[in-house]
């Protein structure tokens, strides 16, 4: 029993791939008080930035609309053109004011969690109508997060409206000796500031909100140790992963194989079809190791990245071809090979002081004997 309590406890973070098909159904974190916080902060921008222009248009639609002679007041023509060019005004006043507010309304809920659209979310699902998780839903965490959330909106808007109204409250009073044109955009831009100052008492929620919310989304994706075995078996032991994975296995060893070119003293060759890279350091090992060793293609990208680095390339089929099939990589070649090996190093040495002190060039003795064992 003990062991079924165990296996059934959520206890196991989320897997890649559970975090993908969550993403995939439109399950991500998204902070409902950031997005109401952010979207009433850029209202109040809008109004700061439009708020001129529509004020002036509003003044002038008041003035031209309440100006007229008693034949335009008798006359239907007039009336409608003048509520036309009313309406038409309107909506080019507030029009710059909307999209704003569009734009913050569309990218705030993706502030965390990321953009997500999934079909998926909006099918009809029958749990949902299940009672006993109705209930869990009412008295669980994030219902009394909602509680707590709600009463500190009610508790901070409230005390942020009483001190930036208390600070602007001899202002507004004087906007009644002012006039319509000075009242106007002097209002807008008071209640602007008030809005905006009221509004970002909500930030403080929001930013209480946004780690529950991560890590109540955490919690929710989290598996039991039995579903990640199940998962491990769906998709590791498909036939296609497994290839894959080989294929990737073998992409990262070929990757470090190849890093390890520029660093070897001979790259021993075929010439055409093999290619070994010998590295030997007079400490810690006994004889060379093979530090890159490959075929045709392989071989010839060896070759290339010994020519772009100055390493020395040496031609010697029957070594090369001995060394290839008897030694694995980063494995001392066996002691059958250590004669022939000492007279390509001893070569190599010598070429290497001719090249930086000059003398008689030295060539490589063609006498490489190769023990029959290890002869291919």
């Amino acid at each position: 029993m003990a062991e079924e309590d165990q296996a059934g406890e959520r206890s196991e973070q989320a897997t890649p791939k559970r975090q993908k098909d969550a993403r995939e159904k439109g399950q991500v974190p998204r902070s409902r008080e950031l997005t109401t916080a952010s979207l009433l902060i850029f209202a109040g921008l809008g109004f700061i930035w439009t708020g001129p222009s529509i004020a002036q248009s509003f003044s002038n639609i008041a003035t031209r609309n309440f100006s007229f002679q008693r034949n335009d007041f008798l006359s239907a023509s007039w009336m409608m053109t003048a509520l036309q060019s009313s309406v038409l005004e309107v909506f080019m006043a507030l029009s710059f004011f909307f999209l704003f507010v569009y734009v913050a309304a569309a990218f705030s809920p993706v502030a965390i969690g990321g953009f997500s659209f999934s079909t998926s979310a909006m099918n009809f699902k029958g749990n949902r109508l299940s009672p006993a998780k109705g209930f869990k839903r009412m008295f669980g965490a994030t219902a009394a997060m909602e509680l707590i959330k709600s009463i500190a909106k009610f508790a901070l808007v409230g005390v942020f409206s009483w001190m930036i109204l208390s600070g602007i409250f001899d202002e507004l009073l004087t906007l009644g000796m002012e006039t319509i044109e000075q009242a106007l955009p002097h209002g807008l831009k008071l209640v602007s500031y008030a809005f905006i100052g009221i509004s970002s008492s909500l930030l403080i929620i929001a930013a209480i909100d946004i780690p529950f919310q991560l890590w109540n989304h955490s919690k929710q994706l989290k598996m039991t140790k039995q579903e990640i075995k199940d998962e491990f078996k769906d998709t590791e032991g498909k036939p296609e992963v497994k290839s894959k994975i080989r294929q990737q296995q073998r992409e990262m060893s070929q990757r470090r194989m190849m890093a390890e070119v520029p660093n070897a003293d001979v790259i021993i060759t075929n010439p055409e079809h093999y290619s070994v890279a010998l590295k030997y350091e007079d400490f810690g090992k006994k004889a060379p190791v093979v530090v890159a060793k490959g075929l045709d293609r392989i071989a010839l990208k060896i070759r290339e990245i010994a020519v772009a680095h100055n390493v020395t390339i040496v031609a010697a089929p029957p070594l090369a071809r001995s060394i290839y099939h008897t030694t694995e990589l980063n494995e001392e070649i066996p002691s059958g090979l250590y004669l022939a090996v000492a007279q390509v190093l001893a070569f190599v040495y010598r070429l290497n002081t001719y090249q930086k002190a000059g003398g008689v060039k030295p060539d490589l003795d063609d006498d490489i004997q190769i023990p029959d064992g290890l002869n291919y």
